[in-house]
């Protein structure tokens, strides 16, 4: 028997897609508010109308584009395979694997810097009613199994997760192509980690 193959998708899929990209590729250029509808859909091929058969306004096209592009659809996938024989192995290929993943899909920091400016982190909570039902579970469990956390709210644990993942790739932008950056270790991402794991002040023995 043939393997059971993913369902193409349907035409108002491929134009909802065709539109989500289109407002991308305008919003980084030249920000929220100074893009129309109506240059995203000449940008998409479309008419005007053929956008709000799928959006009703301009910021329900954001809103869907926060959570249609959100990379948690294949970071947390990935996260679920980390593998660690203790907490501070299984923690360290976590974040090694999410932040590879968010390295793959750039675009969508440069969207959450859209979101805190001209937003103000409204959409937040949308992101959050679509991560924590399936993240939470992850942080919940390793609370649950890791003794030598000093953490045990999986919440706060989750927070500091992604926010430590987050602040990553904003100060690696902020630093770029500057002096700053040249005076890093050989290996950043290792000991941001570290940092993230065991802090800054060596254990006094």
């Amino acid at each position: 028997m043939p393997a059971k193959t993913k369902d193409a998708p349907t035409k108002g899929e491929t134009t909802r897609i065709a539109v989500e990209d289109a407002a991308i590729e305008l919003f980084l250029e030249h920000g929220y508010h100074a893009t129309s509808m109506r240059q995203i859909a000449e940008h998409a091929g479309l008419a005007l109308g053929g956008i709000y058969n799928h959006f009703k306004s301009k910021e329900e096209l954001f809103e869907g584009i926060i959570v249609d592009k959100h990379p948690y659809r294949t970071i947390l996938p990935a996260v679920l395979e980390a593998q660690g024989e203790n907490a501070e192995e299984f923690l360290k290929n976590a974040v090694k694997i999410a932040m590879h993943e968010l390295g793959e899909n750039p675009v969508f920091i440069k969207l959450m810097f859209i979101e805190m400016v001209e937003f103000n982190g409204k959409h937040g909570s949308l992101m959050l009613k679509e991560i924590a039902p399936k993240a939470l579970p992850i942080f919940e469990k390793l609370v649950k199994t890791r003794k030598s956390l000093r953490v045990t709210s999986p919440a706060m644990l989750m927070r500091s997760f992604f926010g430590m993942i987050i602040s990553y790739y904003i100060t690696d932008i902020l630093i770029s192509n500057s002096v700053i950056s040249k005076l890093m270790p050989k290996n950043p991402m290792d000991a941001y980690v570290d940092i993230f794991l065991h802090g800054i002040i060596a254990t006094e023995i």
